[in-house]
């Protein structure tokens, strides 16, 4: 029988890009200022998301699911995607191995759950159960599962 599948999205929800934007030095320059996901390097040294990798771990060594990394990589900036992936093997090792999506429509994804800050690049279109994660700075407010406390919570009941 096959495990369910969780997709879960890396920057908002394992890795913290807001806090990037914010304290990288050229954020406040032209052209990045409207486009920080072209800024180079930004996706090199980003931060965990508080309780991201603790609850990953766990969920792994639960045997339970079948976990993937879901991302989106800005096409202009092709050394995010590197970065991206060596990101992951930096805070993950081999757990993601060969696990990871980077797509502009996570719409056409076949899964189980999707664990995501937005409803962007197709997430909110979403075929199986999308949790949706963090904060959510349009409203200023936090989504349906604040923090990875609540992910695990949710797991734990399903």
């Amino acid at each position: 029988m096959n495990k369910p599948i969780i997709y879960i999205d890396m920057d908002g929800v394992i890795a913290d890009f807001s806090k990037a934007i914010k304290t990288h030095p050229k954020s406040n320059l032209k052209p990045y200022q409207e486009d920080p996901d072209n800024i180079p390097g930004i996706f090199e040294h980003l931060e965990l998301i508080t309780g991201a990798k603790g609850a990953i771990h766990q969920l792994h060594l639960s045997n339970k699911y079948d976990l993937f990394i879901l991302t989106t990589a800005p096409w202009d900036n092709p050394s995010a995607w590197m970065h991206k992936r060596l990101w992951i093997e930096k805070h993950f090792g081999d757990i993601f191995y060969k696990k990871v999506i980077i797509t502009h429509r996570k719409d056409l994804l076949i899964g189980d759950y999707l664990i995501d800050d937005r409803t962007a690049n197709g997430a909110g279109n979403f075929k199986g159960t999308h949790l949706h994660f963090g904060w959510d700075y349009i409203n200023n407010k936090d989504n349906i599962y604040p923090n990875w406390e609540a992910i695990l919570t949710y797991f734990n009941q399903h």
